[in-house]
């Protein structure tokens, strides 16, 4: 399990920090994407002018990027793999827990459940309902410990809710599940919430929404104790040793996340990623959190004051940046 880094921040390096972004204004969907720092587009561009002449080191930028991710989560290097989504980090990790018996809530975002769902289609592992959810139930430590069987061996839940704002007890629920794995879809959190994810044993984000990374960027990092439970079913050919040793045999898995590894990624990708948490770590994910929370708690207010439904958890202690109205009585979740 990891141990983040805490950062503290004045008004000068916030004030570097939040004019390293053109002004959006009018842009209130942070929770779908965040507008990439002008330094992760210039970092893109720079890439792809290299990669016009043949000059682009993919390894290098592979074990940057890797490295910004172990800085903001404090833990090494070999033990984050890149990815391309969430989604694709939740099927990677899906697909390795063969036997797993994993329990989750139909109330996460669809990212969450459909890795689980096919995994227990193809006889990998089991899904365990979190019962009495009606889609908008945050998944509370109380919840999550009645719902244990003896068979579950993991929990998988968002750090964050999308529907709500919701913040999840990560502490408690690592302390109702004991040495069950914790896996924790961070989307909605990783670089702008400061939460404990050393409670959990899997962090898996897509950088393009907090992160203000771009799309096509994020990764997963897991423990020497969930990496040990794995089998990397969707390796590929570079998750393997000597994956440029083309003799038709089969080779041995790399040690640590690595092993994760499918193909090559986007030099590209890796180098924006490596860029907006290089962006956040001269701040820290605190000072973020503190001035999302700020404008947070003036929308809230603002809508307050004028009738609009206000989905999100009332005390600010229990939300994070998802600031939630109500959807008119949609079909669809609430507006975000």
């Amino acid at each position: 399990m990891f141990t983040p880094a805490k950062h503290v921040a004045g008004a000068a390096p916030m004030e570097r920090y939040l004019g390293a972004f053109e002004p959006t204004p009018g842009h209130l969907d942070f929770a779908r994407f965040g507008p990439p720092s002008r330094g992760v587009c210039e970092a893109a561009s720079e890439v792809w002018s290299a990669a016009a002449t043949g000059d682009v080191d993919e390894a290098a930028e592979d074990l940057a990027a890797r490295e910004q991710v172990a800085r903001l989560l404090a833990m090494p290097a070999a033990d984050v793999a890149l990815v391309s989504s969430t989604s694709l980090g939740l099927f990677h990790v899906a697909f390795a827990l063969g036997g797993a018996e994993v329990l989750v809530s139909r109330g996460e975002f669809p990212a969450n459940l459909y890795p689980w769902w096919r995994a227990e289609e193809v006889g990998i592992l089991r899904v365990r309902d979190l019962p009495g959810d009606s889609l908008t139930s945050p998944v509370t430590p109380e919840r999550v410990a009645a719902a244990l069987a003896h068979s579950t061996t993991a929990v998988a839940v968002s750090a964050v809710d999308f529907r709500t704002g919701w913040r999840a007890d990560l502490a408690g629920i690592r302390e109702a599940i004991g040495d069950r794995l914790l896996i924790v879809d961070a989307i909605q959190a990783a670089g702008a919430v400061d939460l404990p994810l050393a409670c959990a044993d899997i962090v898996i984000a897509g950088g393009q929404k907090w992160l203000r990374a771009g799309w096509g960027t994020g990764f997963v990092a897991a423990s020497p104790r969930a990496l040990a439970a794995m089998v990397p079913r969707l390796s590929g050919w570079t998750g393997v040793e000597r994956p440029a040793g083309y003799d038709g045999v089969r080779h041995p898995v790399l040690p640590g996340a690595k092993h994760l590894g499918l193909t090559n990624g986007s030099p590209a990708s890796a180098r924006m990623l490596a860029q907006a948490l290089e962006l956040v770590g001269t701040v820290g994910v605190a000072a973020v959190e503190r001035r999302i929370s700020e404008r947070v708690e003036t929308l809230i207010s603002e809508l307050d004051a004028v009738g609009v439904d206000v989905v999100s958890p009332p005390r600010a202690a229990d939300r994070a940046g998802v600031g939630v109205a109500g959807g008119g009585g949609g079909s669809g979740p609430p507006r975000q």
